[in-house]
């Protein structure tokens, strides 16, 4: 069984895998440290079925593939396994070696910001998502205001960003063809702050 987070025992990747094939609960795994993957918010779902569903439409019959939520990723240069709440595939599916459910190449990663994973998702796990080879644009949308922020690769070590705070805008992907306004990215979602609300259509 996985240790509890506070015990502080490293795992082997291995050792992962093994357990978490097994668990009713996602974990991830950072470098042999192992922790729960908390649930998400009705915001945090809302978001992530808004913008992936729409992907999974738009580029049906395409040469892409669009994975939500429990699709496993592997980084090995950062020895990170994780669930990222979007992801977009190019072209034939890549497994890590000897694996069938954890894939290595996404072109597009998209995060569903939280307060307790905000400044992970901006700053560690972006810095290990631009050692994947394929990766290419990275969408981080906030749960609890309009706002979305977008990072496209554009050189070796270059990325361009953009950020958007209207409703009213729209989000365009550099690295395909395809756009979502931000109304359509926050339907039905409901915020505390009534004032920055999308209302349902």
């Amino acid at each position: 069984m996985i240790a509890q987070a506070q015990e502080k025992k490293i795992y082997t990747p291995e050792e992962y895998l093994e357990f978490e094939v097994n668990s009713e609960e996602r974990h991830e795994f950072i470098n042999g440290e192992v922790t729960c993957v908390a649930g998400g918010t009705p915001n945090h779902n809302q978001i992530a079925l808004n913008l992936g569903g729409t992907l999974n439409f738009e580029l049906k019959r395409q040469s892409y593939r669009v994975y939500v939520t429990d699709q496993r990723l592997w980084i090995p240069k950062k020895r990170i396994y994780t669930y990222p709440d979007v992801m977009v595939i190019q072209g034939e599916l890549q497994l890590q070696e000897g694996r069938k459910d954890t894939i290595i190449n996404p072109l597009i990663i998209i995060e569903v910001l939280s307060k307790s994973t905000r400044s992970y998702d901006k700053d560690e796990k972006f810095s290990a998502y631009r050692t994947i080879p394929t990766f290419q644009e990275y969408i981080l949308i906030d749960q609890y205001k309009i706002q979305v922020e977008q990072y496209f690769k554009t050189g070796k070590n270059s990325w361009n960003f953009s950020e958007y705070y209207d409703a009213n805008e729209t989000l365009f992907l550099k690295s395909i063809d395809f756009e979502i306004t931000l109304e359509d990215i926050y339907d039905r979602v409901e915020f505390e702050n009534t004032e920055t609300e999308v209302k349902e259509s």
